[in-house]
């Protein structure tokens, strides 16, 4: 237990403050995400191209593609979700077969591409965990850009399978940040579903 915290440590006191700062995007985005508030995807942005940049100058370059793809999810759910010129805001609403099919696919083919390349053309010893936690991550973002309440079912099964292996990798400060994700998108999923039924019963009163 001492030897965890020690690394801890030593992890918060070589972390810079251009990593601080992306962090703090980071969690500024699930916190917003969870208020159903728009301004998720510019802090998305933000953080995610800082995070670019860090990840190049680390020579990490699968993360810093993942975080590329955020980027592009990120510009996509900032246009859905916004007011257009005599169309109504994307609602929140429920995952239906069809967007289950996609956030399928974009799981399970993604998997198997990141697999392939990690396993055939990178040093990685953890192929398997890694792809399943990106290509999820992947999936998740996918929903969460189509305001649906699922996003954070499948953003938590990515969340669940990375905060072992990131303490496996001996990178405790960012397991500790995904598992405060994790709680996040807990209580992000219930307020969803509240505003949800908020809608209903909104709808319901303007058709009585």
């Amino acid at each position: 237990m001492q030897h965890w915290a020690d690394l801890l440590l030593e992890q918060i006191r070589q972390t810079t403050g251009l990593e601080w700062v992306a962090v703090i995007f980071g969690i500024a985005e699930v916190l917003l995400a969870r208020k159903n508030n728009v301004l998720l995807y510019p802090a998305g942005i933000a953080g995610s191209a800082i995070s670019i940049f860090l990840f190049i100058e680390a020579g990490l370059f699968a993360d810093a593609s993942l975080n590329g793809y955020y980027v592009l999810m990120s510009l996509y759910g900032w246009i859905i979700w916004s007011r257009r010129k005599n169309e109504p805001p994307v609602q929140i609403a429920h995952a239906n077969g069809r967007e289950w099919l996609i956030t399928a696919l974009i799981a399970f083919v993604g998997w198997g591409v990141i697999y392939f390349i990690l396993k055939n053309y990178t040093s990685s010893t953890v192929p398997v965990s890694d792809a399943w936690v990106s290509s999820s991550a992947w999936a998740g973002t996918w929903l969460l850009a189509r305001r649906r309440i699922e996003n954070w079912v499948v953003l938590n099964i990515s969340n669940l399978f990375a905060i072992p292996l990131l303490f496996y990798k001996h990178l405790p400060l960012f397991a500790l940040l995904t598992l405060f994700l994790f709680v996040i998108a807990i209580l992000g999923y219930y307020d969803w579903r509240k505003l949800y039924r908020e809608q209903i019963i909104k709808s319901s009163n303007l058709l009585a």
